[in-house]
């Protein structure tokens, strides 16, 4: 009896020990199907992370290469300055890509700091500039860079130092208006050439269109940007700045800087001796209204123009 209740033990319980085929099948497919599903999960979260980066990347890279670009021409510097050097736009296609240029002086302090002995200083007025070339790296995009130069020297339009902006830019375009309205002309070059017999295309004008285009990128190297229309990944800034007629100047009355001129007694004197002669010669009052307006005309010059000072001496 004892041994027969052990046979029938040993029977019970090594049936019930293990798995069958079926059942270790159904648990790896159920693993299976939870590691597929959480790989989708993983992907997705790590697509739209990435998309809402290049987006946000591009739309803050974007407007802020504009708000700088618009404080610059903002601090445009028109005050002792020639008209061919106050703004210059030149029309430029680097790659099949619209690479336009534009150089001028502003007044807002320097974005660098250049070394001046045992200090690092920054000019109240720089000669700035924004430029593009082709991307070494990529043949179809350009770079866009800022162009800074320490003062303003002899060549306003040359020189300085570049600054990196963005190396992802499809085009860069500049439009010239010389007048207001839905029907003006636009321009694609502003004072490249020095032709003082042209005096419209010099100076400033009216207002500037600037459009700049970026492509997404992606945030990590070889990973592909699941977007799918190609004008998707584009995004194109326009901006209009329109420039006030406090600093537009017709040809000629650009303010320049000099020295007032002085009036000595030599000169006083003959300018009295000039009033009684003419008053003498003349009769009535004639000659008293041609002795008033040789003594402006003489003050007027004088204000104008740089003269001989008193004793020989020339006023610079």
């Amino acid at each position: 009896m004892r041994l027969n209740f052990r046979t029938r033990h040993r029977q019970r319980t090594g049936g019930a020990a293990g798995f069958t085929m079926v059942e270790v099948l159904l648990t790896l497919m159920i693993m299976g199907m939870i590691l597929v599903s959480m790989t989708h999960i993983l992907s997705a979260a790590r697509t739209s992370r990435d998309t809402i980066h290049n987006i946000q990347e591009t739309q803050l890279a974007g407007p802020a290469i504009m708000d700088r670009l618009e404080r610059d021409l903002r601090g445009l510097v028109t005050f002792n300055r020639p008209r061919r050097e106050l703004l210059r736009v030149v029309d430029r296609v680097i790659a099949g890509m619209d690479g336009d240029s534009l150089d001028f002086v502003t007044t807002n302090d320097g974005l660098i700091f250049y070394p001046e002995g045992d200090q690092f200083l920054r000019a109240d007025m720089n000669e700035v500039g924004y430029r593009l070339r082709a991307n070494p790296a990529d043949n179809d995009f350009l770079e866009i860079y800022r162009r800074e130069s320490f003062g303003v020297d002899d060549e306003p339009f040359n020189g300085g130092t570049f600054t990196f902006l963005h190396d992802r830019v499809k085009g860069f375009s500049i439009l010239v208006y010389t007048e207001d309205g839905i029907d003006a002309e636009d321009l694609e070059e502003w004072s490249v050439y020095e032709d003082e017999d042209d005096p419209e295309l010099q100076g400033l004008p009216v207002r500037l269109e600037l459009e700049l285009t970026l492509e997404l990128s992606p945030r990590i190297m070889r990973e592909q940007l699941p977007v799918a229309r190609v004008d998707m990944r584009e995004v194109t800034y326009r901006r209009v700045i329109r420039l006030p007629d406090s600093i537009r100047f017709e040809a000629g009355s650009v303010p320049m800087l000099a020295l007032p001129g002085t009036v000595g007694s030599n000169d006083a004197a003959a300018a009295g001796a000039g009033t009684t002669t003419a008053r003498q010669g003349a009769p009535g009052g004639a000659g008293g209204g041609a002795g008033r307006g040789a003594g402006g005309d003489a003050g007027k010059t004088i204000q104008g123009e740089l003269k001989d000072a008193p004793g020989g001496a020339k006023q610079d």
